[in-house]
């Protein structure tokens, strides 16, 4: 059985089992969540869209950590006007294990 939720704006097909990297949550590690943007459940044969939402389902996973991405540079200059500027900007996740899909 698997599902599709939403959350940090972004969409994540998940199952149990599966472990994400998703925009950062308040949560502590070792938190049990829930997730209750369900777009789609599928499984058994049988496919559940929501319209927008599946009324009733939830997903619920356990935070493993929280943390920040490898950093990037980022560097803008204007070519003959001696204007330069040099930025790094390192991400904030959450790692979170789907432990269950409830339909």
């Amino acid at each position: 059985m698997y599902a599709i939720i939403e959350t940090g704006g972004k969409q994540y097909q998940v199952q149990a089992g599966d472990q994400l990297y998703i925009e950062k949550l308040a949560a502590e590690a070792e938190d049990e969540i829930t997730f209750d943007k369900v777009l789609l459940v599928a499984g058994d044969g049988n496919v559940t869209t929501g319209k927008p939402l599946v009324e009733g389902a939830s997903v619920t996973a356990k935070v493993l950590k929280n943390g920040k991405a490898k950093k990037i540079t980022v560097f803008t200059y204007k070519p003959k006007k001696n204007e330069k500027r040099k930025l790094g900007h390192r991400q904030p996740y959450t790692k979170v294990e789907i432990t269950a899909v409830n339909a």
